[in-house]
């Protein structure tokens, strides 16, 4: 299947399930309250086919993206016979519930797919786990030049004691570009504040943890290819040096250029001796870099959680996330981030094929973090959205 078609059918289930999730809670909760709901659609424009059950026409319509509701009397520009059932007729607070619903729904779902994630379990890194600990930091990061060093213990982020490189990593994602996380480090016994401006990586903002270098993949056709690197070895020393991480290694192979770089790598229980060197790649926008062609991982670990604590961690996520768009558009009002860094219908698409690509976890992730984002920019206080609405009621 072409990459064009993954992303149509992918970004179609993703914005489809979310929009038509979002109309279901309108539906129900209109329901529960004996508004008479007259059309009950999947998708927009001309109707395909259709179900006819009570007052309701439960229909399929020719634009298969998400869907709509349509309520008695929900318009004050039509003529309305004033009926008990109509939309308009109920009191106040029940069509503020009504127009909440549809927003609250979308929380819940992505509360829920987020939380079969955690319990169904997935590979992640080793060390998000253990304490925020540096075993070093990249030269000219931003970890670097705001003061960081290897050895340093990061005791607190944001206010958060104790923190894990999970933690942190949550920390980074829920703040904006161009504002500052605000660290505490332990270094000899003292406790130093820290103010680390936001970055494009974990490694560049907070330094890197000790971790094993392992080969996730390698490239048909590069160096490591050639030289016999296997997908699954572990680099144990690069030139006799021993490394703290997998993240030390790029900055080496840059360097090295045309030199020889001697691997000491663990495969299965044999050690063995691989030397390779590096080519310059083309890494688009007429950039050049040096590279041997693997995908580096570290040591990674089943994480799965059970129903309680998978609940309380989704809900952990899911509102980091809503904070996190609330911050983008109350920035977006004070003109301090540009409506070109968001992504459009086009991103979206993008992002849905590429997440399609990697697997149905992917995806579902991507479609709870699109159902938060349509919750909260719903709830906006703008005339044609829910909080237009419940702002007028």
């Amino acid at each position: 299947m072409s990459d064009f078609i993954v992303m149509i059918v992918s970004v179609s289930v993703v914005l489809g399930v979310m929009i038509l999730v979002h109309e279901w809670g309108h539906f129900i909760v209109a329901k529960a309250f004996g508004v008479r709901v007259e059309i009950f659609s999947i998708g927009f424009g001309p109707r395909l086919w259709g179900l006819k059950k009570d007052e309701t026409d439960y229909r399929i319509s020719a634009l298969p993206l998400g869907g709509y509701v349509k309520m008695a009397g929900d318009n004050p520009l039509e003529d309305r016979k004033g009926d008990p059932d109509e939309f308009l007729s109920k009191p106040r607070w029940q069509r503020a519930v009504i127009a909440v619903a549809g927003p609250a729904t979308n929380i819940i779902l992505s509360i829920v797919i987020v939380s079969g994630l955690y319990m169904r379990g997935t590979k992640q890194p080793a060390y998000l786990d253990r304490p925020m600990v540096l075993a070093g930091v990249l030269q000219d990061s931003t970890a670097q030049k705001s003061g960081l060093a290897a050895g340093d213990h990061v005791v607190k982020i944001n206010g958060v004691s104790d923190p894990t490189w999970d933690r942190g990593q949550l920390e980074l994602m829920s703040t904006l570009p161009g504002h500052s996380l605000s660290l505490v480090v332990e270094r000899s016994g003292q406790e130093i504040p820290i103010s680390v401006p936001t970055g494009p990586s974990l490694e560049d903002i907070f330094g890197y943890p000790a971790d094993r270098l392992l080969i996730g993949a390698v490239t048909p056709g590069m160096p490591a290819e050639r030289s016999g690197l296997q997908a699954g070895d572990e680099v144990l020393t690069v030139n006799g040096k021993a490394l703290a991480s997998g993240a030390e290694f790029p900055p080496i192979v840059a360097q090295s250029q045309t030199k020889p770089l001697n691997l000491e790598i663990l495969r299965g229980d044999r050690k063995m001796l691989v030397v390779v060197h590096a080519q310059q790649v083309n890494v688009g926008n007429g950039v050049s870099r040096w590279q041997i062609g693997v995908l580096r991982s570290g040591e990674l670990v089943e994480r799965r959680l059970p129903f309680g604590a998978a609940i309380v961690e989704s809900v952990g996520m899911n509102s980091l996330m809503g904070r996190q768009i609330v911050y983008v558009v109350i920035e977006l009002f004070r003109g301090n981030i540009s409506l070109k860094q968001l992504e459009g219908p086009l991103g979206i698409a993008r992002e849905s094929g590429r997440a399609a690509r990697q697997g149905m976890a992917q995806l579902l992730s991507l479609m709870a973090m699109i159902g938060v984002n349509l919750a909260v920019l719903n709830l906006l206080p703008i005339p044609p959205l829910d909080g237009g609405h419940i702002l007028l009621l």
